[in-house]
């Protein structure tokens, strides 16, 4: 039994699932998908998923707070974009294990 692996606390398994809650919801995988290809601003983002410029930064907002998107201003505007190379990495083994 010494190879067992040992479980994470349950705070660290509280983050897990709450991170994880994050890529439940359509419009949000929809909008990190967007930001896969670059950097873009809230009117773009809205533009290309079909969305109000409202109800896209409301999404921003929940991303951000779960550090998945970064945003960057210049000058009146914010461009957003994915905060790391690990969200990409998820999404696209996601993405491989549905298409398998």
């Amino acid at each position: 039994m010494e190879n067992m692996i040992r479980l994470p606390d349950d705070e660290t398994l509280s983050k897990l699932s709450e991170f994880y809650k994050v890529f439940g919801d359509y419009t949000r995988v929809k909008l990190l998908c967007n930001l896969r290809q670059g950097e873009m601003c809230v009117q773009d983002i809205a533009d290309s998923i079909g969305m109000t410029q409202s109800a896209v930064s409301h999404q921003l907002r929940i991303l951000k707070g779960m550090s998945l998107v970064t945003g960057r201003r210049d000058g009146k505007t914010v461009f957003y974009s994915l905060a790391d190379d690990h969200i990409a990495v998820i999404l696209d083994m996601g993405l491989e294990h549905i298409n398998e």
